[in-house]
Formats: structure tokens, sequence, C-alpha cells
């Protein structure tokens, strides 16, 4: 018996016993599934945060105040909290800086605010921002309808708005996109005349509903309204190419640290973020992931193993006498060993293949449920799930298949 008949001879005892084959490789499958599934699940996320952070801007960092968005450092010790950023520090920024970068200066006014039009009102689910001239250019926010803000409504502090997609789909209905364009809407106990519409960004990886549930209002109106705290303000620059960021953050860090008063040898009272930053995080974070991922993969596709050699015993002691016939032939004990590997190696790589399509179907889907982004076909986890299938097919199958060539011919022609 050469090799090809050995291939040919495992595929008629697969075919024999289909039952217990497809149980067989429905174990490998869900062994494969759950590593491939895992592993394309993380990469999935990973690059739709990768493209919601591009699409935030390569060329744009932000500056905020040190201390609020993480008030405890590593062991549990409470970090010190600076002063927030007021306006006329984020003005006396903006100013200084001048044309050697787009600074955009934002403050959030409110959280879980209604928003009414007549008879129709939004879920509390809505976010109230005050914006300069430049937010909505920093963001990468786009106008479905209508215009931005004038400068006379911007120094003067009009009662204008621009309303999220979501929000004008509530009020106004999801017909035309020019219908809440020019009506009122009523929130924070003001009246809010409808200037733009902003086009549905989806809700991101954070699912907050991003700009769809916002209302943006002019920053000297976001000044104007009754509040119980001072406001901390955001400040966002864009430079107009990348390669040119390091340098306009040094500058920008000299610039605020002389805006903040901040003494020689103290640390910066504020902190500075860009996107490559928050993309290392994301790198160092999908990383541990990777590895805890396949952990458990290992551990269900070990059991799976274990499994396949069970079944692959069994079939070697039903099939003692088939084996004595073969040996009384004149094959080889290598022979008969190759049978047996070939065979739990076809049925892995069957189960395998399988689990690797549930796989990548599952982690995708996992993916748009958590976020929005592209279908993702990982072919590295691809390739090593199938080289995965083959090892365990050999570990499994080695042992019964070493068992099988040992036995004796006359024994087992005797064997019942």
């Amino acid at each position: 018996m050469h090799l090809l008949e050995n291939i040919r001879e495992a595929f008629r005892s697969i075919q024999s016993n289909l039952l217990r084959t497809v149980l067989t490789a429905l174990i490998v499958s869900i062994g494969i599934m759950s590593l491939v599934g895992i592993l394309t699940a993380i990469d999935a996320m990973k690059a739709s945060l990768n493209s919601t952070f591009a699409s935030l801007g390569a060329n744009s960092f932000d500056i905020a105040a040190k201390g609020y968005s993480n008030q405890f450092r590593r062991g549990g010790v409470r970090g010190k909290v600076y002063p927030a950023i007021d306006y006329l520090q984020a003005t006396q920024y903006k100013q200084q800086l001048g044309d050697e970068g787009r600074v955009g200066i934002s403050a959030f006014i409110r959280g879980a605010v209604k928003v009414k039009a007549g008879r129709e009102e939004t879920n509390p689910n809505t976010n109230v921002v005050a914006g300069d001239e430049n937010y909505l250019l920093n963001q990468s926010y786009n106008l479905a309808s209508g215009r931005t803000f004038s400068q006379q409504e911007l120094e003067s502090g009009g009662s204008v708005a621009i309303i999220g997609a979501e929000i004008r789909e509530k009020l106004f209905g999801s017909g035309s996109q020019t219908r809440a364009l020019g009506k009122y809407v009523y929130l924070l106990g003001r009246r809010f005349l409808v200037v733009g519409t902003l086009e549905r960004s989806g809700s991101g990886m954070g699912g907050g509903g991003g700009a769809d549930r916002m209302v943006l209002i002019p920053l000297t109106t976001g000044n104007q309204m009754p509040r119980q705290q001072a406001l901390t303000y955001d400040i966002k620059t864009a430079v107009a190419r990348p390669e040119n960021l390091p340098f306009a953050m040094d500058q920008a860090r000299g610039l605020m640290r002389a805006v903040r008063h901040d003494r020689l040898g103290q640390e910066d009272s504020f902190e500075m973020e860009s996107s490559d930053s928050l993309a290392g995080k994301l790198d160092s974070m999908s990383g541990s992931l990777r590895i805890g991922g396949f952990v458990v993969g290992f551990i269900t596709l070990l059991g799976a193993s274990i499994a396949l050699m069970n079944i692959m015993m069994v079939s070697v002691t039903e099939r003692t006498r088939e084996i004595g016939v073969r040996k009384a032939l004149g094959a080889t004990s290598l022979q008969i060993r190759q049978q047996f590997l070939i065979e739990a190696i076809v049925i892995c790589v069957m189960g395998g293949a399988f689990g690797i399509v549930l796989g990548v179907s599952a982690g995708n889907a996992v993916s748009l449920l958590v976020g929005e982004g592209g279908f993702l076909v990982p072919w590295l986890w691809m390739t090593i799930g199938l080289i995965i299938c083959i090892t365990v097919g050999l570990a499994s199958g080695y042992y019964p298949a070493s068992k099988a060539a040992d036995l004796d011919p006359i024994d087992a022609l005797r064997y019942e």
C-alpha cells in the first residue's frame, strides 16, 4: 500500500463511519471556532477603532486639564487634580498659536438632556456641547443640511443650534433632511433655532451615540447658560501636515505652560494626547487580549484533541480484524500507522475548515455588534488554524496509529 492508497482508504473509512466522523469533526470545529473567532473579533474591533481614530485626524491632538480623566494612579493612590482649563486660558492659547494650527475650543454643557419641538421630544440621552467655528472641522463632523454658525452668532451668543441625525429624525421625522431647518427646539429652558443638521456618524465603539445625539451651540452661548459649576474647556488642535505634528505639540506645550503659569521644573498641569498615542495604547491592549484569547482557544482545542484521540482508539479497537487482514496481505507497520494518521488529519482538517468559517463569521459578527467596521478576513489566523488542525490530528492520532501498527497479525485475526 502506497501513500495515495492510504489516503483513499482513510476517506473510505470516514465515509463508512459518517456519523462518528461528523461528530468528531464538530468537536474540532468548535475548538477552532473559539480560537479563530476570538482573535478575529479582537482584530476586527481594533480595525474599527483605528478607523475611528483616523477619522478624528492623524494630524491633531487634544489638550485637557490633568487629573479629570484618571484621578487614580496605579496602586489606588489618588493623583493630583489640577485646575480646569477656563475660557480665558483656552482663548489665549488659540490667539497665541495663531496660524501654526487650527484650534477648536469646546465645552461639555450637560448630558442626559431632553430636547423638545412642538409635541415631540427626545429621550433624556442628548448631550449639549458648545463649540467654536473650528469644532466641526476638527472633529470631522459633516453637515447633512444647513450651515455652520455665523461670526455674529459666535460673538454675540446667538440662540442657534446644530442637531444630530437621531434628534432630527425623532423630532421632525426621517424624511427630508432639510425639514428641521428654520424650526425651533427647546432645551435647558431656552429656545434655539435649528440652522444645521449633522450626517449620521454611528454609535462608535463606546455606544454613546456619537454626534447623532448631540446638540451643538455656539461657545459664547454655552458660557451664558445657567450652570451649577464652572465649565471645563477642551482644546483640539489640527495641523496641516501630519509630519509637523511632533513640532506642533512641542510648541503647544510651551504656550500652554505659559498660559497656565506652570513654574519651571513643575510637571504639566494639562494632558496632551494625539490619535497616534491612542493607537499605541490600543495596540498594547489588543496584544494582551490576543494572549488571553489564544489561551482560551488552546484549552478548548486541548479538549477537542483528547476527544479525537479517544474516538481514534475506539476506531482501532473496532477494526482490529481489518488490521490483521491487511498485515496478513503484506501491509507493513509504517503503512498501518500512516493510514490511521491520515484518517485523523483528514477529520481534523475537515472540522478545522468548518470551524474557521464559523470563527471568522462569529468574530466579525461580534465586532459589528460592538461597533462599526468592514468585514475582516484574518488570513494569518486562518493559516494558523489550519496548521493547528494538522498538529492536533498528528498528536491525537499518533498513539492510536502506533497501537494499530504494533498489533500482531495472528492475534488481530483472532479478535472478535
